[in-house]
């Protein structure tokens, strides 16, 4: 919770200024009653009209004046949690992308979105009530304590019998509920993952029919929020009958007392009316306090949760610089990877390397470590034990930006942004002029449709390329990372939405128009392969045959089985 604080350095003067317009409310507050006691000695016992409306006058600008400051509070209030809140989540959103792949798979995405809008509203909200509560509610405790003891001091003994046991049950709810309200946001987050889940899965899912399975998890996740929340309410529920019933006895206990205490002199009607208003003011402050404790208790479990986030490591950036003279553009010494909280390594003891303008091939069955493989090279996920090399330099080594800015990566599934096609084909060359942009489209294979299409590059891609066809927005994410001539283009299975014609023919404008660029092609087709200056054949993380196509059909057996089995006269004269 403290690493928030920093987020309100900006907001010192509302945070200042606000609670003191508020502490100037409930002083004004706290004079009523002693005004109220002064009409009835003075003006009603002594039948004063003149005095009474006088005194009536005093407490009307009393409530006005209170009201001005309480509103002038609220303007504060807003303005330094919202201000606060903008802050906070400015700061979240850039600490998560600058996070590394590593750190996101621990969090998980759900529960980083959860974090980012729901867990940011309620510190934000629990801000707000701070400035406009925490310090009225206490002072008003206090404050009439001190007044009902300047009345009667030994009246006021109650005071010190009824704050003791209240702040007891306040404390003991707080403890029981701290925990479960953490429990409540970890359900939230299941929640956001179904939730994410289905609404990208509802094609399928409608395939499946599996609509009723889908709703009846969604319902046991809710009715988890709802079993906790209701546990949750049920304790906090106990708060206030608890502070009334014991405010409630302390006010009898004022009466009676107060009335001997009137009977033998030693106080006034008014006195007592007084010390009786006291008493329900701190009943309410008590209640305002006992609610307070539920915002804050909220508010303190969700900035655990940021401050989870924001305690992650940044990515690690390096500061040297590629070797381009060096003969091998990529380099493996003996590399093994595994994810973090894995049981086994994903990669086992690879090695090889590939010169400028080659085409690196890797094939293998599903879940072998092809993808694994790749994201190493970009340094999305950091070798365990030995080294990758680029230009001669680690990768853990080089600087992020200068290594990712020289490499196009493709990844499996085409990812698209709102947006116009223009706007997402300069997302890795910011100011590609259009003829760029259209040659990266002409090699992709993508120019012939969007050529076709009435706005052309202007044409509006929706959320998540929907209006688009698989293989279309294939294309057109393959031809986002050709702009700008990348040094390495990775393609991670880039190419499995297109027809074989298209994916040959994608694969002589690459050769041709790009013969500097270093390919690393991830395929489940060996024919995408055939020509790859060398192939890698993964199975369960390691590589067991490491040639060209005509050598590893000697002397692999798993390529040859994966080449035959794919293999019929037709695609082999088509790739020919």
């Amino acid at each position: 919770m403290r690493e928030l604080l920093k987020y309100l350095k900006n907001y010192k003067k509302e945070l200042v200024l606000g609670p003191f317009f508020k502490l100037l409310e409930a002083i004004f507050e706290l004079i009523v009653p002693i005004v109220m006691a002064k009409i009835i000695d003075k003006g009603i016992s002594q039948n004063e009209s003149s005095y009474i409306f006088k005194m009536s006058g005093v407490i009307v600008l009393l409530g006005v004046s209170g009201l001005c400051f309480a509103l002038t509070c609220q303007y504060l209030a807003a303005r330094c949690a919202y201000g606060f809140g903008t802050e906070l989540r400015t700061a979240l959103y850039k600490h998560i992308n600058s996070l590394s792949y590593t750190s996101i798979d621990k969090i998980g995405t759900s529960s980083l979105v959860n974090r980012l809008t729901n867990d940011t509203n309620t510190v934000q909200n629990g801000v707000n009530m701070f400035i406009r509560l925490a310090v009225r509610a206490p002072f008003l405790v206090i404050g009439a304590a001190v007044m009902a003891m300047i009345i009667d001091l030994r009246l006021s003994l109650v005071f010190l019998v009824v704050a003791p046991l209240i702040s007891i049950i306040i404390f003991i709810i707080m403890k029981k509920t701290v925990p479960m309200y953490k429990k409540t946001q970890q359900c939230l987050d299941r929640t956001s993952v179904l939730t994410r889940e289905s609404l990208e899965g509802a094609r399928v899912i409608r395939a499946f029919s599996r609509q009723q399975e889908e709703i009846d998890e969604f319902k046991e996740a809710v009715d988890d929020i709802a079993a906790n929340s209701v546990a949750v309410g049920k304790i906090s529920a106990i708060l206030n009958p608890a502070a009334f019933m014991v405010m409630n006895l302390g006010i009898i206990a004022v009466i009676w007392f107060g009335g001997k205490r009137i009977n033998i002199g030693g106080l006034t009607q008014g006195e007592l009316t007084a010390f009786t208003n006291y008493m329900t003011q701190i009943l309410f402050a008590l209640v305002v306090l006992a609610n307070l404790v539920v915002i804050f208790t909220k508010a303190f479990a969700s900035a655990n949760r940021i401050s989870e986030v924001l305690s992650l490591p940044s990515e690690e950036d390096g500061n040297m610089l590629p070797d381009y003279n060096n003969e091998n553009i990529i380099t493996f010494n003996d590399v093994s990877f595994a994810y973090e909280g894995a049981g086994d390594y994903s990669l086992r003891n690879i090695s090889f390397s590939v010169k400028k303008g080659q085409m690196l091939g890797i094939i293998g069955g599903t879940g072998c470590g092809k993808s694994t493989l790749a994201g190493l090279i970009p340094c999305f996920y950091k070798a365990t034990e030995g080294s990758v090399h680029v230009c001669g330099t680690n990768v853990a080594e080089l600087g992020n930006s200068v290594l990712r800015g020289r490499i196009g990566c493709v990844p499996q599934k085409a990812v698209l942004f709102t947006g116009t096609i223009r706007d997402n084909m300069r997302w890795r060359k910011a100011d590609a002029s259009d003829e760029e942009i259209i040659n990266a489209l002409k090699t992709a294979q993508a120019w012939e449709f969007v050529e076709r299409l009435p706005d052309k590059l202007d044409t509006v891609i929706s959320q998540g390329g929907k209006n688009l066809s698989g293989g279309q927005k294939q294309r057109i994410a393959i031809a986002r990372a050709l702009v700008g001539s990348p040094d390495i283009l990775i393609l991670d299975d880039s190419t499995s939405a297109l027809d074989y014609k298209t994916d040959l023919s994608f694969r002589h404008s690459l050769s041709s128009d790009l013969p500097d660029t270093t390919v690393v092609m991830i395929s489940q087709r060996s024919t995408s392969l055939k020509n790859a200056d060398k192939i890698i054949v993964m199975e369960d993380g390691a590589a067991v045959g490491i040639g060209t196509h005509s050598q590893l059909l000697k002397t692999c057996d798993v390529y040859h089985d994966i080449y035959i089995s794919q293999m019929n006269e037709k695609e082999d004269k088509a790739d020919a």
